[in-house]
């Protein structure tokens, strides 16, 4: 058996392993696709809106990921004043393009709940 060194592919100065890679580093890790579904329902809504529904994240870890997703291009940010600052994020047109990605994956974890007795729908506070 021979084995072949993996396909590579660079963007961005980043190397990858795949197509599934490439979307991991735009998505990864907790808050980002948090983020990206928060925006899908809600459309447009301020840092204070993002932050309430984010239990457990920090400031830090939120601004971090905000300054991310508008780096890559998948949220965009509006500035509503400048004093005091205050600014709305909403999905970019290729944050929009992976609405079947958060609608998949809310319809799975909402199936994985049900499967395990928990009723979501009837418990849930996140959508206030």
């Amino acid at each position: 058996m021979s084995l072949h060194p993996p396909f590579m592919i660079t963007l961005n100065d980043k190397t990858y392993t795949c197509p599934v890679d490439v979307t991991l580093g735009f998505i990864g890790g907790k808050w980002k696709l948090l983020i990206l579904f928060h925006l899908h329902y809600f459309s447009r809504r301020s840092y204070a809106d993002i932050r309430k529904n984010l239990p457990g994240v920090s400031e830090k870890m939120l601004s971090q990921q905000l300054k991310e997703l508008e780096r890559d291009h998948l949220i965009g940010k509006n500035v509503l004043s400048t004093k005091p600052y205050r600014v709305e994020y909403f999905l970019a047109p290729a944050g929009k393009s992976l609405a079947p990605l958060y609608e998949f994956a809310s319809e799975w974890g909402i199936s994985y709940l049900k499967e395990h007795g928990i009723d979501y729908i009837q418990d849930q506070q996140l959508y206030k």
